[in-house]
C-alpha cells in the first residue's frame, strides 16, 4: 500500500464530514426542438450503433469524438468518467473537494447536453494528482472500480469502446489516466463472462461482449507531430475526419466540440472553435480485426442497422421512408407513420435497443406534435410540511388528435401514485394551453447525492444499491407523468417538478426543486483557530425553509476540555428564508488539540388543539446549506452536516494588516482572519495606486492570480515597487505555460515548472535551518509538516536566480528532489516570496503547521534587528 494512503483517506473522510454536499438533478429549460432537430432524431432512430468512451475525469473526454459519433454518425455514445473531478483546482470559484465534484458533475452534464452524448461515472474518488497507476488503484480499490467499468459496459452494451489514455506508462500523464485505460482493457476481456460479477445480472443487465477496443491517439503524448506521424505509419490505426460540417446544425463538428469543451469552465477549458477537416486517430487494441481496413471505420463489419435484430428489417425500411418523406415545414405529417413504427417496436423481443428506441421514438412523436409539457412550482425548496403547490401545463401545437387522459404524481421509490388527476376525454385543442394548479403531498426523501451517503469504503464512494452506481445524479423520488393519447396510441411522458421564475436581468430561469430540512444551520467559519487560551465567539446562522418555525439550537461540544456558553439558544423565524444569528462563547482546550463541533436542532411544534401546553418536538442533526451558482450550470443547492473544525495551536505573528488580492478563488482570507490578521481585499485600483500599498505589512496574491487577472500584466511592477520600498509580497502557486499572463513574476528571474509532490506525508528537508522564515516568530520543526492533506504542493519553481534562497525540499518516492517550493529573495528593503506549497488546501482544513509557517512568511518584513 502506498505510504500516502492513510493520509489521503483521512483527508477525504474529514472533508466529507465538513462538506458533504447534496447535488440535485440538473435542470435546464425544457428542450424546444427545431424541425432540423426532429429530422436528425429520425436519422438517429435508424442507427443501432453504440460507443463507450472511457477516461478518468471531467474534461478528459475528447468532445470532438463524442460529437462526431453523436451528430455525424447518429450513434449512441456515452462518456464514462471514472471520477467526478473532486481533487482538481478551480479557476472560477472557491469550491474544492466535494463542492468541486458537484460543480464538475454539472459541467459534464452541460457538455453532454451540448454535444449529444450521455454520461456515466464510477464510484472512484478523485483524491488528487497521482503519479502512479499502482497508487491510484491501491487507493481506489481496483476490483471495486473494475466492477463499475464492467457494470457500465453491461448497461450501455457498446459495440466499440474508445479509451482516451494508454496503458503504456511511457505516455502516463496521471495515475488516474493510466488506470482508466488499464481498467477498460481488463473489463473488455471479462464483461462477457456471466460468472464474473454475477450479482450485476440480477439488476436488468446481461453479459455483453463489445466488438472492439481502441485508443484515441493524440500527438501530445509523443512530444511532437513528427513522432506521432511516424507512429501512425507503423501501427494499425484508423483515421476519422471529425471536422465535418453538419448542415442541420449549421455548424462544423469542431464548433460543437468547442462549445462542449468550454463548459468545463472551472478547469480553464474554454477554447476557440475551428472549421475544416480535422483527423482523429484510433489505435486498434483488442477485438475482432479481420474485417477492419486501415484508415476506414471502427465499425467496419459491424451491423448498425435494424437488420441486426430479428424482425427489425421492416422497421428500418419504414424509418427510411419517414426520413425520405419528412417535411421540414410540417413535421406533423410524419406522426401517423412514426406511431406505426412505435407499435412495431413494441412487438419486438425485450432488448437494450428495444428499450432505447421506444423511448426515442416516443420523444420524436411528441416533438412532431409540438407537445410541450412541464410541472413547475413557485418553491425552490420543500420541507415536506403540508402540500407542494404545482402548476401543470401541456399544449398540443399540431393538427394531430391528442387527448390528455391524466396527470399523475408518482413516488418512484414505492411505485405509488401520490396524486391522480384524471381528465376523461380532455381534448388538447390546437395551440391552446391546458393548465391546472394542484397541491400535492410530494415525496419527502431529501434530495441527497447517493454517492456521498456512505464514505466507509476507502478511496471510493460506497454505494450499496447496484442500480444507482454510475448514475450522474440521484433519481428524483417524485415524478410527474402526463398520460396522453395521440391518434389512438397511449403514451406516458415523465418529468421532474422544477422551480420556474423570472429574473429581471436574465429572464426565465429554471431551477431544481430540492427537498430539504425545515431549518438550515450554517457556521460562519469552517475552521476556528485558537492561538491562545482566550475564548472566541462561535456563530451559527439559522435559516428557515418554511414559515413560522420555533426551535432550539444545541451545539455538539467536543469532549476533553472544550466548553461553550450558553448550552443552547432558542430561535423563532416567522418567514420562509428568514435568518437569525446565534452567538456562543467557546473556550478552547488548554493544550494543543484538534476537534470538531456540530449542532442539533430541536423544532417545537404545537398542536392546534392545545397550542400553548402541548408542544411536540423533533430533533435532528443540523444541516448547512450552500448554493453553487454559475450561469453555465443549473443552481446547485448543497447540503452538508453543520460542522466546523476547532484547532488550538501555539502561534505568534508579527504585523497585522494584510492586503489580499484574489486570484482564481480560495478561502485564505478567512483563514488568516482566524489568527487575528486584519484582511483588506485589494482591487486593481488599489494596486494601481501604489502609494496606498505601504500601509500593509504584507500582500498575498491568491492562487492562480497571474493566470486569471489580466491587469496584473500592467500592475505587477507596482507590486515589485512595494517590495522594493520595504513590503513583503507572497505569491501563491500559478500554472505555467500559456496560462501564465507574464513570464517574469518576480524581481529576479525564475521559471515555474510542473513539479509537484503529491504524497502529503513526503519527507520535508530543511535546507536552511537558520533562516528567519523557519525561526521567527515561530520555530518551525518537522512537527509542523505532519497531518498535511492531499499534497505538499504543486507547480514548484524549476529554475531561479541566485538571489533567491531555497528553504525547503521534498519529493515523491523515487523521484528527483523539488527545491523550488518556497523561494525567498530580498529586494530593496523588502521580501519577495513565491510558494507552490498548498497552503490554500492546508489552512482551510485547520493544519496547524501550515498556519505557523505562513505566519512566519508574513512576518519576514517585521524582523527585530
Amino acid at each position: 500500500m502506498n505510504k500516502a494512503f492513510s493520509k489521503k483517506i483521512l483527508y477525504c473522510f474529514m472533508v466529507c464530514l465538513m462538506a458533504t454536499p447534496s447535488v440535485f438533478q440538473a435542470q435546464v429549460a425544457p428542450k424546444k426542438p427545431t424541425s432540423s432537430d426532429i429530422y436528425d432524431a429520425i436519422k438517429k432512430l435508424q442507427v443501432l450503433g453504440t460507443v463507450l468512451y472511457v477516461a478518468a475525469h471531467p474534461d478528459d473526454e475528447n468532445t470532438r469524438m463524442i460529437s462526431y459519433f453523436a451528430n455525424a454518425r447518429h450513434m449512441d455514445i456515452t462518456y464514462l468518467s471514472l471520477t467526478r473531478g473532486d481533487g482538481g483546482q478551480n479557476l472560477i470559484g472557491t469550491e474544492l473537494r466535494e463542492y468541486l465534484g458537484a460543480l464538475r458533475t454539472q459541467e459534464l452534464l452541460m457538455a453532454r447536453a451540448t454535444d449529444g452524448g450521455k454520461q456515466l461515472f464510477s464510484r472512484a474518488n478523485d483524491f488528487g494528482f497521482s503519479k502512479s497507476p499502482a497508487e491510484t488503484m491501491d487507493i481506489w480499490g481496483k476490483q471495486e472500480v473494475l466492477s463499475d467499468v464492467v457494470w457500465a459496459m453491461r448497461k450501455v452494451q457498446p459495440d466499440v469502446i474508445i479509451n482516451r489514455f494508454s496503458i503504456d506508462t511511457a505516455y502516463d500523464t496521471h495515475g488516474h489516466h493510466t488506470s482508466s485505460a488499464v481498467l477498460s482493457n481488463e473489463a473488455f476481456d471479462i464483461v462477457g463472462n456471466p460468472s464474473l460479477f454475477p450479482e450485476q445480472l440480477k439488476y436488468g443487465v446481461e453479459a455483453w461482449q463489445p466488438r472492439r477496443l481502441f485508443h484515441n491517439l493524440s500527438w501530445f503524448w509523443f512530444g511532437s507531430q513528427a513522432k506521432f506521424d511516424e507512429f501512425v505509419k507503423k501501427e494499425q490505426t484508423i483515421s476519422l475526419d471529425a471536422g465535418v460540417f453538419l448542415p442541420t446544425k449549421g455548424k462544423s463538428n469542431d464548433e460543437i466540440a468547442a462549445e462542449s469543451r468550454s463548459m468545463h469552465k472551472c478547469q480553464a477549458m474554454g477554447t476557440l472553435s475551428s472549421r475544416g477537416s480535422n483527423l482523429e486517430y484510433l489505435q486498434y487494441l483488442k477485438g475482432s480485426k479481420d474485417d477492419i481496413k486501415a484508415t476506414k471505420d471502427p465499425f467496419e463489419g459491424i451491423n448498425t442497422s435494424w437488420t441486426r435484430l430479428k424482425g427489425g428489417e421492416p422497421i428500418g425500411k419504414a424509418l427510411a421512408d419517414i426520413e425520405k418523406n419528412y417535411r421540414l415545414d410540417n413535421p406533423t405529417a410524419s406522426i401517423s407513420a412514426l406511431l406505426s413504427v412505435r407499435r412495431m417496436i413494441e412487438k419486438m423481443p425485450t432488448s437494450n435497443y428495444r428499450t432505447k428506441k421506444l423511448a426515442d421514438i416516443e420523444k420524436v412523436v411528441a416533438w412532431c406534435c409540438g407537445i410541450y409539457f412541464e410541472a413547475t412550482t413557485r418553491e425552490a425548496q420543500y420541507d415536506g410540511k403540508g402540500g407542494l403547490p404545482i402548476n401543470y401545463e401541456i399544449i398540443n401545437r399540431s393538427t394531430a388528435n391528442v387527448q390528455l387522459q391524466s396527470i399523475d404524481v408518482v413516488n418512484t421509490k414505492t411505485g405509488v401514485i401520490v396524486k391522480n388527476n384524471a381528465f376523461p376525454n380532455q381534448i388538447l385543442v390546437y395551440n391552446k394551453s391546458f393548465t391546472k394548479g394542484d397541491t400535492v403531498k410530494y415525496p419527502t426523501d431529501l434530495t441527497v447525492p447517493y454517492w456521498l451517503l456512505d464514505r466507509s469504503a476507502p478511496g471510493l464512494y460506497n454505494v450499496k444499491d447496484q442500480t444507482l452506481r454510475g448514475l450522474p445524479e440521484t433519481p428524483r423520488t417524485g415524478k410527474v407523468r402526463f398520460n396522453v393519447n395521440i391518434e389512438g396510441n397511449t403514451i406516458t411522458y415523465e418529468t421532474d417538478v422544477v422551480n420556474r421564475y423570472a429574473n429581471p436581468a436574465k429572464g426565465e430561469i429554471y431551477r431544481p426543486l430540492e427537498v430539504t430540512p425545515s431549518v438550515f444551520v450554517n457556521m460562519t467559519e469552517k475552521v476556528y483557530v485558537f492561538g491562545n487560551n482566550e475564548p472566541k465567539e462561535i456563530q451559527f446562522v439559522v435559516k428557515s425553509a418554511t414559515a413560522n418555525i420555533t426551535g432550539m439550537l444545541i451545539p455538539d461540544v467536543p469532549p476533553g476540555g472544550w466548553s461553550i456558553e450558553p448550552q443552547n439558544r432558542t430561535f423563532t423565524l416567522r418567514q420562509k428564508g428568514e435568518e437569525q444569528i446565534l452567538t456562543f462563547k467557546m473556550t478552547p482546550f488548554k493544550g494543543e488539540a484538534e476537534a470538531m463541533i456540530g449542532a442539533k436542532v430541536q423544532i417545537i411544534e404545537r398542536t392546534k388543539a392545545n397550542a400553548e401546553t402541548a408542544p411536540s418536538t423533533q430533533t435532528f442533526d443540523a444541516q448547512a446549506v450552500r448554493l453553487i451558482e454559475y450561469d453555465h450550470i443549473p443552481t446547485q443547492t448543497v447540503l452538508q452536516p453543520c460542522e466546523a473544525k476547532l484547532v488550538k495551536i501555539n502561534i505568534e505573528k508579527r504585523g497585522t494588516n494584510i492586503g489580499y488580492y484574489n486570484g482564481a478563488g480560495d478561502d485564505m482570507p478567512a483563514c488568516l482572519a482566524q489568527i487575528d490578521y486584519k484582511i483588506t481585499q485589494l482591487t486593481d485600483v488599489d494596486i494601481q495606486n501604489a502609494d496606498n500599498l505601504t500601509q500593509y505589512d504584507a500582500i498575498v496574491m491568491g492562487i492562480r492570480a497571474y493566470n486569471t487577472k489580466e491587469k496584473l500584466k500592467f500592475y505587477n511592477q507596482k507590486l515589485l515597487d512595494y517590495v522594493k520600498n520595504g513590503g513583503t509580497l507572497v505569491v501563491q502557486y500559478n500554472t505555467t505555460g500559456r496560462d501564465l499572463l507574464i513570464q517574469n513574476l518576480g524581481p529576479y528571474p525564475f521559471k515555474l515548472g510542473r513539479g509537484r509532490t503529491t504524497e502529503e506525508d513526503a519527507e520535508m528537508r530543511i535546507l536552511k535551518p537558520d533562516h528567519p522564515v523557519l525561526n521567527v516568530p515561530n520555530k518551525i520543526t518537522q512537527k509542523d509538516f505532519r497531518n498535511w492533506v492531499q499534497e505538499r504542493g504543486l507547480y514548484f519553481a524549476s529554475e531561479w536566480d541566485k538571489e533567491y534562497e531555497t528553504i525547503l525540499s521534498c519529493n515523491d518516492t523515487n523521484e528527483k528532489k523539488e527545491d523550488g517550493g518556497l523561494l525567498i529573495a530580498k529586494y530593496g528593503k523588502g521580501h519577495y516570496v513565491y510558494t507552490g506549497y498548498s497552503f490554500f488546501r492546508q489552512m482551510p482544513m485547520g493544519v496547524a503547521g501550515a498556519y505557523r509557517l505562513f505566519a512566519n512568511i508574513l512576518s519576514l518584513g517585521k524582523q527585530i534587528p
